[in-house]
């Protein structure tokens, strides 16, 4: 009986060779000399393979990443920088299938169903970050936006991804550098700035109007 290693394995073989999904899974079980019930006891399906490979790209990194002794010491800008520069370190092993699936399961305002494991895990370590940032004052709270900043990560992580799959740049130099400036933006708008300063003005002459009647000359 094969493993779900070797599903994998001669699925990926399958797809990187012939630039598409097999036919069937009976056609696929068939060439591997496997049962459909063998398939079906690991995977649900074709794409439920892929799935699972993102997700594991997704999980190792974010798992490798928090074992550095320097993880703790890090801003929250850094842990998320941190986080995009080895993922797609870690993509670079994989980089023909992450070529193939995202281009054959692309959507155009939707989150490709390839990437459906991984937004919920990538969501919530986003979310410990931006947690940790907002505790430490690094990250500013706002009413009401506070709680699309990890949309804001997600939408960098969409691009991100889709600018190195595209990237033919030497040693994908390019990729840095979209990491650095758009996660640097994206962080830049989660912290204090002077607009901030403004509406907490607003908020404390709104709060105070009798008195500041009283100061008039």
């Amino acid at each position: 009986m094969a493993t779900a290693q070797q599903i994998r394995k001669a699925y990926l073989d399958y797809v990187l060779t012939n630039n598409e999904k097999p036919k069937s899974v009976y056609v696929f079980v068939k060439k591997l000399k496997i049962t459909e019930a063998d398939f079906y006891q690991f995977f649900s399906s074709f794409e439920s393979i892929e799935k699972t490979i993102w997700f594991e790209l997704t999980f190792e990194t974010i798992s490798k990443i928090k074992e550095q002794e320097v993880w703790l010491q890090y801003t929250a800008r850094e842990k998320m920088l941190s986080f995009f520069y080895s993922y797609l370190e870690n993509l670079k092993n994989e980089r023909s299938f992450v070529i193939y699936s995202l281009k054959n399961h692309r959507g155009k305002f939707s989150t490709p169903d390839v990437l459906a494991g991984v937004k919920p895990i990538f969501e919530n370590f986003a979310q410990e970050i931006i947690d940790e940032g907002l505790d430490s004052g690094e990250l500013a709270e706002r009413r009401f936006l506070t709680k699309r900043y990890k949309d804001a990560l997600w939408v960098q992580f969409a691009f991100i991804v889709n600018f190195w799959i595209n990237d033919d740049s030497e040693g994908f130099e390019k990729s840095d550098e979209a990491i650095e400036k758009g996660i640097n933006v994206t962080f830049d708008l989660f912290q204090h700035s002077p607009i901030d300063n403004l509406l907490e003005y607003g908020k404390f002459l709104s709060r105070n109007g009798k008195f500041a009647d009283k100061m008039r000359f």
